[in-house]
């Protein structure tokens, strides 16, 4: 709260390079909407991911640790009126500025009633802000779980409230090894989101068992720190900016491998979608998924997007790695 609310007043404050986003290219969209985004939320944004995932329209979005609200206004912009978006941040600095800017937004958006809410509150507790169960379709994070220093009370509460089918999809720090207790403790690099990194084996585990599909990786790049005191401290530690997908699928044991055609009918998407960094599909186009693919296409906001018919797939052939 100290470090995000009073010490980081804009990007240029940070002392590491581990929440620089890198470029990328954007759907147009996507580039469209970050436009019409207030100035002030903007330059108060510390992610480490452009976090927005597909298919969005009318949905409703939970955002963790949702800082100045620039991730909350651009997908208010893609989810539309009857769509809403939840952003919880614990700095009340971060949620004064987003709450602030709802008017502005609004009336640049064109919508009569506003579909954003900011609330102040702890990931690891969304119960205590009100949040009930299966109440959205999907919960996004932009570099705030590593804050976190139960990442597991965080996935099972994110697990809790998404709907059946939904999906969390988050943009992280994680680490090449089991951080020791200096770096854990040292006060610097946890604020810039390196010393509470996960180490990235923990993640699958943790995901396991709180309910999830398989993390699905997205896009991966190395963090550099750009700064020889805190290398010394983190040694020979490397990090890497890391998003990845998971779905909450109900009774995902009983799917079977399958083949599936993409109707290109997501706006920005139009011609292939780009779903992780094993799976791109094509309009039109034939594709072989496992069953792991299957049950999350069938059973998620994805069902609508494609045709699918499992048990046509060949089995052998399917076998993805990121």
């Amino acid at each position: 709260q100290e470090y995000y609310g009073k010490e980081l007043q804009k990007l240029e404050d940070l002392k590491t390079n581990a929440c620089v986003t890198s470029a990328g290219p954007l759907p147009k969209v996507v580039r469209d909407a970050l436009e019409r985004v207030h100035e002030e939320v903007v330059a108060r944004y510390y992610g480490c991911g452009l976090v927005i995932p597909q298919c969005l329209a009318s949905c409703r979005i939970l955002d963790l640790g949702s800082g100045s609200g620039r991730d909350c206004y651009l997908l208010s912009q893609l989810v539309g009126e009857r769509g809403h978006v939840t952003g919880i941040d614990m700095t009340e600095g971060q949620v004064e500025v987003a709450k602030k800017h709802i008017a502005y937004h609004m009336d640049k958006f064109g919508y009569q009633k506003p579909n954003v809410e900011f609330l102040q509150g702890y990931m690891e507790r969304l119960g205590d802000a009100g949040l009930a169960d299966e109440s959205y379709d999907i919960v996004i994070s932009n570099c705030v779980i590593n804050l976190a220093p139960d990442k597991r009370a965080v996935l099972r509460e994110a697990y809790r409230v998404l709907k059946p089918g939904g999906e969390m999809y988050f943009s992280d720090i994680y680490a090449s090894q089991r951080l020791s207790e200096a770096v854990r403790k040292h006060r610097v690099l946890w604020g810039e989101c390196l010393a509470g990194a996960l180490y990235w084996k923990d993640l699958y585990s943790i995901a396991e068992e709180v309910g999830f599909s398989p993390p699905r990786l997205v896009t991966a790049s190395p963090v550099t720190i750009g700064n020889k005191e805190l290398e010394g401290v983190i040694g020979d530690c490397r990090f890497v900016s890391a998003t990845f997908r998971l779905f909450k699928v109900l009774g995902s044991n009983q799917a079977r491998p399958g083949q599936v055609i993409y109707n290109g009918g997501i706006v920005g998407h139009e011609r292939e979608l780009v779903f992780d960094a094993s799976f791109t599909f094509k309009e039109g186009e034939v594709v072989d998924v496992d069953a792991e693919m299957a049950a999350i296409l069938q059973s998620s906001r994805f069902a609508e997007e494609f045709l699918i018919r499992t048990g046509e797939a060949n089995a052998a052939a399917l076998q993805s790695c990121c």
